[in-house]
């Protein structure tokens, strides 16, 4: 063979060979593009600004963790296993179980209490002065009782307290007063109770007493949230106290019983209040975003 027909030869043979060539070129190309986006992949954190919260938690007496320390929970031995990120979805997950638990109640919680002036419980809110608390949120897991019902949890709260003033007033040794506002995560829907009054002529030294209020007989908002985010907001004015979910559903309550509320002070409070003392009873709830404004 000449080397002319060699030449051509050659030729023929890189035409042929072309096509499959740029195929594992194309191929390869992309698996290194794979390789790169799979590297260049984020880990999704919360934006939740934690310089106005501390936790109670299941652990110690119950254990507490407030500002500035709260702010590395991730790297907090004592809160761990109860406060903790979920990266793929971006989201703080409050775990609780019946362990510790606080005075005045027999549940526990991975719960967050407001502080207006961090680390430091006796600054609080009228409802004459206001405020808003804003979430998005979702259950994770949570345990069923012996009826195969999802176990309760309270997601969000407004809590009363009184001033030192008001506590020595009706001779109570702490400053402890109901709840006004709790936000249930029951069976896939939102439940809502607020307080009532017992008897609406109680004097207001008298109603300053704990067992002076009861729950009224609460709402359910039609939308089923189940395992899927969704969206709370609490928002309090003087004598008035709106509650909403996904912005569609709204619960207001703007009665004497709340004009009567304006005497006690207040904080927002939100996480992980699990309704059950079972023994194998479990539950997460994941905040994806936490605000609150005044």
């Amino acid at each position: 063979m000449n080397s002319v027909s060699k030449i051509l030869l050659l030729s023929l043979i890189l035409l042929i060979s072309a096509p499959e060539i740029q195929a594992q070129d194309q191929k390869e190309t992309k698996e290194t593009k794979q390789k790169k986006g799979k590297k260049k992949k984020k880990y999704k954190l919360p934006d939740i600004d934690l310089s106005h919260w501390k936790v109670t938690i299941p652990a110690g007496d119950p254990a507490e963790v407030g500002p500035p320390d709260i702010l590395d929970y991730a790297n907090n031995e004592v809160l761990k296993k109860y406060m903790y990120n979920d990266s793929v979805r971006g989201a703080l997950v409050f775990y609780a179980v019946p362990n510790a638990t606080t005075a005045n109640t027999k549940y526990s919680r991975s719960e967050l209490r407001e502080q207006m002036e961090p680390g430091e419980n006796k600054v609080n809110w009228t409802f004459k002065q206001g405020g808003k608390m804003k979430g998005r949120l979702a259950m994770g897991e949570v345990s069923k009782d012996k009826n195969g019902k999802y176990h309760k949890v309270i997601i969000m709260q407004i809590h009363g307290r009184l001033s030192n003033e008001q506590r020595d007033l009706i001779g109570q040794k702490d400053n402890n007063a109901p709840p006004v506002l709790k936000i249930y995560w029951q069976n896939g829907k939102v439940r809502v109770k607020t307080k009532v009054l017992k008897d609406l002529s109680m004097s207001d030294t008298e109603i300053l007493k704990t067992d002076s209020w009861t729950d009224d007989k609460g709402h359910t908002f039609e939308e089923e949230v189940g395992f899927k985010p969704f969206e709370l907001e609490v928002k309090v004015s003087e004598g008035k106290l709106v509650v909403s979910l996904n912005k569609t559903e709204f619960a207001v309550y703007d009665d004497i019983h709340m004009e009567k509320w304006g005497v006690f002070e207040n904080y927002f409070k939100a996480g992980n209040y699990l309704q059950s003392k079972d023994k194998e009873a479990h539950a997460e709830v994941k905040y994806f975003d936490l605000e609150v404004t005044h």
